[in-house]
């Protein structure tokens, strides 16, 4: 007979497995919240009956997509813990919440023009980069030198930074070159600094003062991603291309922007229409029938 874990094993044993992850940090952020609920269970006892508990618990708290989060960490160490370490016989089957279409909100050229305006230099700076680049927030606050190469244009995120784990290429255009250069002599190893220091936190008050101020709405730092992958479209970027550039893991990822350019498919569309003069609008109509 197998010796019984507890959940507070497995937590342990995953933790040191994943200290890796860019979100090793928000893992144990819901551990702690998931403890109330499964502290002190051996996994055998973790059943579909408590697990649809903290499903719709959580949900109560938040959005369905953030419970979702939830659930799935919780899947990730059983299936680890009963496919890997044989610590248990099978992982309770239960379904996740169903998500709506992701979320997509952009800036317009005039309207991130009008949020710089208001922002503090470093901030401003920040942002321009996040937008020339697609870099998420962790990958900006946290960009060293070392990962630059000014003279070749170019720059990197190590797989151990990056959301998919693996390293991320950078090429640097002349926007994010221009905010490179004034950077340079801050910091020994910082590309941003904010009084001498690295920064820890850019969703400040000086953010959300800005984003009023501006008069813009329903904007979080995250959407300057998005606004980098609808500029891409709206210029004619195809799929393949950008997905390079933002570092998406799958295409599908970047097919949600889709619809923000729909007229890039014009040209594709009007290829048919060489063959235009082969095909007539209204089909000729048939005499009688010599046999009518």
């Amino acid at each position: 007979m197998k010796p019984q874990h507890t959940w507070e094993e497995a937590v342990v044993r995953w933790l040191l497995e994943t200290r890796h992850k860019a979100t090793h940090e928000h893992d144990k952020a819901k551990l702690r919240w998931l403890d109330q609920y499964l502290g002190g269970k051996y996994l055998e006892d973790i059943d579909r009956t408590l697990i649809d508990r903290i499903k719709f618990d959580r949900e109560r708290m938040c959005s369905p997509a953030t419970a979702n989060r939830y659930l799935a960490l919780v899947r990730a160490i059983l299936k680890r813990a009963c496919d890997e370490w044989e610590w248990l016989e099978r992982v309770p089957k239960f379904k996740l919440f169903r998500e709506a279409e992701g979320r997509v909100r952009s800036l317009n050229p005039l309207e991130f023009q009008a949020l710089l305006r208001e922002l503090p230099p470093h901030l401003a700076d920040m942002a321009i980069f996040a937008v020339a680049t697609g870099l998420r927030q962790a990958n900006v606050r946290d960009m060293q030198w070392q990962y630059v190469d000014i003279e070749r244009q170019h720059a990197w995120v190590p797989g151990s930074q990056h959301k998919n784990g693996k390293p991320h290429s950078v090429p640097l255009n002349d926007m994010a070159l221009a905010v490179l250069t004034r950077q340079l002599g801050k910091h020994p190893t910082q590309v941003f600094t904010f009084r001498g220091q690295p920064i820890a936190n850019v969703n400040t008050k000086a953010w959300t003062g800005a984003l009023k101020r501006a008069g813009i709405e329903d904007f979080r730092w995250h959407d300057l991603r998005h606004t980098f992958a609808t500029w891409h479209r709206q210029a004619g970027t195809p799929t393949h291309e950008l997905q390079r550039l933002g570092g998406w893991k799958t295409g599908a990822m970047v097919e949600r922007y889709a619809h923000v350019a729909p007229e890039t498919l014009q040209a594709a569309a009007g290829r048919l229409d060489a063959f235009g003069s082969y095909v007539t609008a209204t089909p000729k109509e048939k005499g009688p029938s010599p046999m009518s």
